[in-house]
């Protein structure tokens, strides 16, 4: 079974979100999710400063099998990218909940993260795939 952190949010289509202390979150896509895509080799991250709507479109991720669409968990603001992954989209296979994070975003005001799965609810999600 895919590692699947209980200290995250996830959603119903592979995406994971930490709160940080500060209010933001960053987000990624789960191990469950880079597994099944196989080895990545390009990351498409949205602009800092891009405004996103729950449930859009906000990034790419392609590997050797295909391509991907990422979606926001949450409307927000995108505060900062993995700079990293444009040169290492690799990042996002080997350490999919750390390292291999896609972007921090700021949320909306009144942005529902209690709509988001937590750990048990997502590997009931997962181990439908």
């Amino acid at each position: 079974m895919s590692d699947i952190p209980g200290d995250l949010k996830y959603t119903k289509s592979h995406e994971w979100v930490r709160v940080n202390d500060s209010g933001t979150l960053t987000i990624g896509i789960t191990d469950h999710a880079q597994a099944q895509l196989g080895d990545l080799v390009f990351v498409e991250l949205p602009e800092v400063g891009q405004q996103v709507a729950a449930g859009d479109s906000f990034a790419v991720v392609e590997s050797v099998k295909a391509a991907s669409e990422v979606y926001a968990p949450v409307g927000g603001t995108v505060t900062g990218i993995n700079e990293k992954l444009a040169d290492s989209p690799e990042l996002v296979n080997q350490d999919p909940h750390g390292e291999g994070f896609l972007v921090t975003l700021e949320p909306a005001e009144g942005a529902e993260l209690s709509s988001l799965l937590d750990a048990e609810a997502y590997i009931a999600v997962a181990e439908e795939d």
